[in-house]
């Protein structure tokens, strides 16, 4: 256990990011599964709007890394296309 003042209110300060974080990145799995799982293209590109700016946003504080919000930007980008085709 901590000794110092300092240390012991880093502990604090940590757990409380640590808990921003994990809210902020489940929300953000909680929208690419709704964005997933819409058949509709005009709601889809609605969607994919919030859905990157949050990934971004994970992606800005650190979160989550650059690339893996690129690369899901991408996945979804691909997704809302195909539903222009069928």
């Amino acid at each position: 256990m901590a000794n110092h003042k300092s240390a012991l209110k880093r502990i604090r300060s940590n757990n409380a990011k640590r808990l921003r974080n994990k809210y902020q990145a489940k929300t953000t799995r909680t929208f690419i599964k709704k964005l997933k799982g819409t058949t509709d293209q005009a709601e889809a590109q609605e969607l994919f709007k919030t859905v990157s700016s949050m990934l971004d946003r994970l992606a800005k504080k650190n979160i989550i890394h650059k690339n893996k919000a690129a690369n899901n930007k991408s996945k979804l980008a691909k997704h809302i296309n195909s539903l222009a085709a069928a």
